[in-house]
């Protein structure tokens, strides 16, 4: 550890950090409510690395970017501790586990999919990711969620999206302009500051970094840099002789889309599903869902079922490869993409935003945002509960309303018990998510292999 600093806590070299990523990152369950709860746990409330304004600041400069809010935090926290190397250690790391788990998964699926046992382990997983999503959402919405203002925004944001429809980046946008009026108005803004003694006592706190205070011309020179190591690999893969035409079509299309993934991968999902069904072929519609499944079942960002995608679609058309290779280095090729333009944002970007840190317009603004993504969060935990405990859903048109509701009789009881042993274990007994997940895992599979499930 090096010398304490002036909050009283010594502060940990860059390698001292890593078992500490690395902890975050293979907890970080049930999608960007789970991770995000876990982040704050660790860091915050356990590790004191940073203020609970400083971590709501990040979220709300995160939400802001295209691609996984979660990962990026953890990148922009790491930036903040230790610079580039800090941020490509806690983003790398929280990306890795994720990697690692679903390229098995999907190893397993395209051998073994069929498999009662291997069905009963998904199905049980499943009840336990929404257990996890449902806690995390209940202990970040008391943080996140300070005043009545923020409260209908964060209600507005749900019924926007889950009964209207609009997109995401449309609602950002709104709750931002909303914020930058509300932060105008003292009376009727949230608590955009807090009292000197709510920052005390955290590593990165009050105080602004010397890292934050670099110019424009710096975070060019950086953005330059990432974007050519996020790209160069894509158009090399254009222009070399010999590789399966997979390979560019992958990387152009998930690059493309690593620059729109606003909200996430339920936002990104219909999309995606789109043109890799309908356009390229690379899988069958039903297999999107069970990409998703896989995905929510894993630590890490739930954009990693793109990485999903990109393994069938290397697996289908390998060329002269064996399909297991095709598939894994597809799969991998779509993680770069994906990923790699996550530190362009946050390194060109932070400084800027560390700036403007005390502006009470940039504060307003993204104190709005973070409720608004506490109701968006709150639409993707109704719809994986949905698809979790019902059989079938449909989409009911009410006048300009368009609601998911269950279809009657389609409840599945045995997703009920599930869940509800799930939510008994997280709520009551306080178990973790990894004990949880286990315990429902193995309860799904005695469910399947004894014909009640």
């Amino acid at each position: 550890m090096s010398p304490a600093g002036a909050s009283g806590i010594p502060r940990p070299t860059l390698r001292q950090t890593i078992p500490v990523w690395v902890r975050v990152a293979a907890l970080s369950f049930g999608g960007p409510a789970g991770q995000i709860a876990v982040m704050h746990r660790i860091l915050v409330e356990e590790r004191r690395w940073i203020s609970e304004r400083r971590f709501l600041h990040g979220l709300g400069f995160c939400t802001l970017l295209p691609g996984p809010e979660a990962q990026q935090l953890a990148t922009y926290i790491g930036w903040l501790m230790h610079g580039p190397a800090g941020g490509m250690v806690a983003g790398g790391l929280f990306v890795l586990p994720g990697l690692v788990v679903l390229m098995g998964l999907s190893w397993l699926y395209v051998l073994y999919g069929a498999v009662v046992w291997v069905e009963g382990l998904f199905f049980g997983l499943k009840a336990a990711v929404l257990a996890i999503v449902l806690h995390a959402l209940w202990r970040l919405g008391g943080r996140a969620l300070r005043g009545r203002a923020d409260r209908i925004i964060a209600a507005a944001a749900f019924v926007a999206i889950f009964a209207l429809a609009i997109p995401f980046p449309l609602v950002v946008v709104a709750a931002g302009i909303l914020g930058l009026v509300l932060g105008r108005r003292p009376a009727l803004a949230p608590i955009l500051a807090d009292a000197e003694g709510d920052e005390a006592g955290f590593l990165i706190g009050a105080a602004t970094l010397p890292r934050e205070q670099a110019g424009p011309a710096e975070s060019l020179r950086i953005g330059a840099l990432w974007l050519a190591i996020w790209l160069l690999p894509v158009a090399a893969l254009l222009v070399l002789p010999g590789l399966p035409p997979v390979f560019g079509q992958v990387a152009v299309f998930f690059a493309k889309m690593a620059l729109v993934t606003f909200g996430g991968a339920y936002a990104a999902l219909a999309y995606v599903a789109q043109q890799a069904v309908e356009h390229y072929g690379w899988l069958r519609p039903w297999e999107m869902l069970d990409g998703l499944g896989l995905a929510e079942t894993t630590p890490g960002p739930l954009i990693m079922v793109l990485q999903f995608v990109g393994f069938l679609a290397g697996y289908r058309a390998p060329g002269t490869l064996p399909p297991l290779l095709a598939g894994t280095l597809a799969g991998l090729l779509t993680t770069w993409v994906t990923f790699a333009p996550c530190f362009l944002w946050i390194f060109a970007g932070a400084p800027l935003i560390g700036r403007l840190r005390g502006s009470r317009l940039l504060a307003g603004a993204l104190s709005a945002i973070t409720a608004a993504v506490a109701g968006v969060i709150l639409n993707l935990a109704v719809w994986f509960g949905l698809r979790t405990l019902f059989r079938e859903v449909r989409t009911v048109p009410l006048g300009p309303l368009r609601l998911d509701l269950p279809v009657p009789g389609s409840l599945d009881p045995a997703a009920l018990a599930l869940t509800l042993l799930a939510i008994l274990a997280v709520f009551r007994l306080n178990l973790g998510a990894v004990p949880t997940l286990a315990l429902c895992a193995g309860a799904g599979m005695l469910l399947r292999l004894s014909g009640l499930a």
